[in-house]
């Protein structure tokens, strides 16, 4: 690998969907999914970096009808479990690449085998302490558990008034989720327990995308719609804010993402254009400056922190992937 910072792939295509593989043996691999919303015809291309000639070479694409919303490879950090992704858009759908890098659909989960129609599945997550768990938010004010050994749902839930935008496991236990939503609340939930909910934070305006720290359970952030900020909550102090990042020059935020190996570093990311590192780990004094910037093309619409590979980040903009390091 040369010496250069930063890795470009152009598709064919607007880029939305992002996500890192971290299996050992597949440490520059990434799944990236199109938004095209006009003729019915949409991808999912897993990608490798060819580390002698600096680029992305095309490994598999499989094709889809609708845009994918959320990409996740298995959490795997040795690489002793299969190697399986899922995707949402219409269905949640887990695939599999075998031994010769096709990428194959093992099974589409649905709870309505005899609709024609589907509510949309806005967001998913993958439980790192239980990978048999996979849990999806939808449009249907829903979110539902899926066990995918079984195929079965375990449970759904209404868990919003409206719109159910995200969802997030806390990554120590695998009963603690969390939520947000067109409702502009933020509500914790625990799988043992679903007759109850915790409302640790509300909004005037509708909440959009949902990340829990990757090293300390008690901090969350979320953004709201058209806002420029990134809230972190303590869920410790309910309906207050730790701290609100607001950096992007009040350009809409679109992404965030805790680090995997740090508690107090995050990264947002807007309309922008800018993918801004923040440490905050003088809270509860204020947090006023990133520590890190870097400028892309375009207004940046997805964001990835590498969990295997800590020290490099994947942003997303118009047709273009890029990883930084």
């Amino acid at each position: 690998m040369s010496d250069s910072e930063i890795y470009e792939y152009n598709a064919s295509w607007p880029i939305y969907a992002m996500n890192w593989s971290i299996r050992p043996d597949k440490l520059f691999r990434l799944a990236i999914g199109s938004f095209i919303e006009e003729d019915f015809k949409n991808y999912i291309e897993i990608i490798q970096l060819n580390e002698e000639t600096g680029s992305f070479d095309v490994v598999s694409s499989v094709d889809q009808i609708y845009p994918t919303t959320k990409i996740i490879w298995i959490p795997d950090l040795d690489g002793s479990k299969e190697d399986l992704f899922a995707s949402t858009g219409d269905y949640l759908h887990l695939w599999k690449i075998d031994d010769d890098d096709n990428t194959n659909l093992l099974h589409t989960f649905t709870n309505n085998i005899n609709s024609e129609y589907c509510a949309p599945i806005t967001s998913f997550d993958w439980n790192e302490a239980d990978p048999s768990i996979i849990g999806t938010s939808s449009i249907d004010t829903t979110c539902t558990i899926w066990n995918i050994e079984t195929q079965q749902s375990i449970t759904q839930l209404i868990a919003h008034d409206s719109e159910v935008y995200d969802i997030a496991f806390e990554r120590e236990g695998k009963n603690i989720f969390a939520s947000v939503g067109a409702d502009g609340s933020l509500r914790m939930f625990d799988l043992r327990n679903l007759q109850h909910s915790n409302i640790i934070y509300e909004d005037k305006s509708p909440l959009l995308r949902l990340s829990w720290n990757k090293q300390d359970r008690y901090y969350l952030s979320t953004i709201s719609m058209d806002s420029s900020k990134a809230t972190i909550l303590d869920i410790r102090v309910p309906s207050r804010p730790a701290v609100q990042l607001e950096g992007n020059e009040n350009a809409c935020l679109n992404a965030i993402s805790w680090a995997p190996h740090s508690s107090c570093h995050i990264c947002t990311a807007g309309d922008d254009r800018r993918a801004l590192i923040w440490d905050i780990k003088a809270l509860p004094n204020p947090i006023e400056q990133p520590i890190l910037a870097y400028t892309a093309a375009a207004e940046v619409n997805q964001l990835q922190w590498s969990q295997a590979q800590p020290n490099w980040i994947s942003i997303a903009f118009s047709d273009r992937c890029q990883i930084l390091r």
